[in-house]
């Protein structure tokens, strides 16, 4: 994300939305405004998960925000083209959250709130997720550009279809596909 997304303010959720818009607006570092949302939005849901998925969330959030900004620092895309950075940021977005649910972990974000509103108003949990990144993604746009929302939206569609493609069983076995290069404990 950090090298591929957010130098283009292309927010990859709603919690990244966020942060573009703090970044946006009071120039915070986009680690520190991921890593201060996506806290926010686990304290919030925190009864909702539990005690053990929290802290492991807290840890990944941390990693997370911790490498975006490493990234954002030290490294830079060898492309020019914002489409082309578009898909390598949403694909490996997508490998990333893959392998965090592997290990039954999130990545953070607005889905925690997204779950708490669905449990407390008995909704379906994407369409709570779909409408606040959907939200978030409008006001990003109309902020700073509203070419934005369309990025947002496909880096979204992109990063899901790989979490969906990396889930599906593999045609050899009933395994998903990048089990076959972990073992198994």
């Amino acid at each position: 994300m950090g090298v591929f997304l957010f130098p283009h303010s292309i927010p990859s959720g709603g919690g990244a939305g966020i942060a573009v818009l703090l970044n946006y607006w009071f120039g915070m570092p986009m680690s520190l405004g991921l890593w201060l949302t996506n806290i926010s939005f686990l304290l919030f849901a925190v009864h909702y998960l539990g005690r053990i998925s929290a802290i492991g969330t807290i840890m990944v959030i941390t990693v997370t925000s911790v490498s975006v900004n490493y990234f954002d620092v030290y490294f830079h895309s060898p492309f020019a083209n914002v489409w082309i950075n578009l898909f390598i940021g949403s694909l490996f977005l997508g490998i990333g959250i893959s392998i965090l649910f592997r290990e039954r972990v999130t990545n953070g974000g607005i889905g925690f709130v997204a779950l708490a509103i669905a449990k407390r108003k008995r909704i379906n949990p994407g369409s709570a997720l779909f409408w606040m990144n959907g939200g978030i993604f409008l006001l990003t746009a109309i902020v700073i550009d509203w070419k934005i929302i369309i990025q947002a939206l496909l880096c979204q569609w992109l990063s899901t279809r790989i979490v969906k493609w990396l889930h599906t069983p593999s045609v050899i076995g009933k395994r998903p596909l990048y089990f076959m290069a972990w073992r198994r404990k």
